[in-house]
């Protein structure tokens, strides 16, 4: 069996753009080790109640909580968390916090998850696309610092996640009828039109053509939605994430997307990570 690595920006990141990937790599019996660059001090809070807002260390601790219960629902046999400072979205005056991720020495934060990438004795790693898939700060340095951090510790399976823009520029009539039947309409919101706009001038995601490996996550759905589920102070009570049609979800999340460094893609595109490392692994045919 083998070990992968998930590096992620922010509590939640994880649940929907590689959760069931690593729920069916623990249902499969791999070690699955997943770690959090940042604490999240400067995400909204929409789902927790009260009029006062949550200084940025009670809700570092919140989002910690959060993490852990979802990291428990995708099947996580440890959580590490680097806890660099959350660096907020791009353009904003907390880019420039020196304490924040995005300020951090590339070296520095590279050598620390390459020791962890060591300790772990890991397979593979999987990080972001070199936009961190829609330009996120955080997002871009868990692409840096985990390529770097690989070629630090000689893990040479390296895999990006990443959106597939074509599909949900093809899906999105789709999931917006499916929206409507729910009772959502999505005609006029804000961010769907941004979401739409950014799909249109490719700002987020990737081609398909650039996709190398799909993973049906399928199987996943209850537990992957779950753990979406389990960061609360990030959603609102009338979410229309939490309470997408399953028909839809899986239109959405059903299916997750990677990008191995080094590798064009193939036509059928491959349906497992760990399929490279068994290849690897198989004994030369005698001559």
């Amino acid at each position: 069996m083998a070990t992968a690595v998930f590096f992620h920006a922010h509590p939640d990141d994880e649940a929907l753009s590689t959760g069931g990937t690593m729920l069916l790599a623990s249902r499969a019996g791999h070690r699955v080790v997943l770690v959090c660059a940042t604490d999240g001090s400067r995400g909204e809070t929409p789902g927790l109640d009260g009029s006062e807002s949550p200084t940025a260390e009670e809700l570092a601790a919140i989002r910690a909580v959060e993490l852990q219960a979802a990291a428990d629902l995708l099947g996580v046999h440890r959580l590490v968390m680097l806890g660099y400072g959350d660096s907020g979205m791009r353009d904003d005056p907390a880019n420039e916090d020196p304490n924040c991720f995005w300020q951090a020495d590339l070296e520095e934060a590279a050598g620390r998850l390459a020791a962890i990438l060591t300790q772990e004795q890991a397979d593979l790693i999987t990080c972001y696309d070199s936009n961190g898939t829609y330009g996120h700060p955080d997002h871009v340095m868990v692409h840096r610092v985990g390529v770097r951090a690989a070629e630090l510790a000689g893990v040479g399976l390296v895999y990006e996640a990443t959106l597939h823009r074509d599909h949900f520029r093809d899906s999105m009539k789709e999931l917006m009828r499916l929206a409507a039947e729910a009772g959502f309409d999505l005609s006029g919101d804000q961010d769907q039109s941004e979401f739409e706009a950014e799909l249109d001038e490719g700002s987020i995601g990737v081609e398909g053509a650039r996709v190398t490996h799909y993973i049906d996550v399928s199987a996943t759905l209850d537990c992957k939605r779950a753990a979406f589920r389990a960061h609360a102070s990030q959603i609102p009570s009338d979410s229309f994430m939490v309470s997408l049609p399953d028909e839809a979800f899986e239109l959405a999340f059903g299916t997750e997307w990677f990008i191995r460094r080094g590798q064009s893609a193939a036509d059928p595109p491959a349906t497992d990570l760990f399929a490279a490392l068994e290849a690897r692994s198989d004994p030369a045919p005698e001559s």
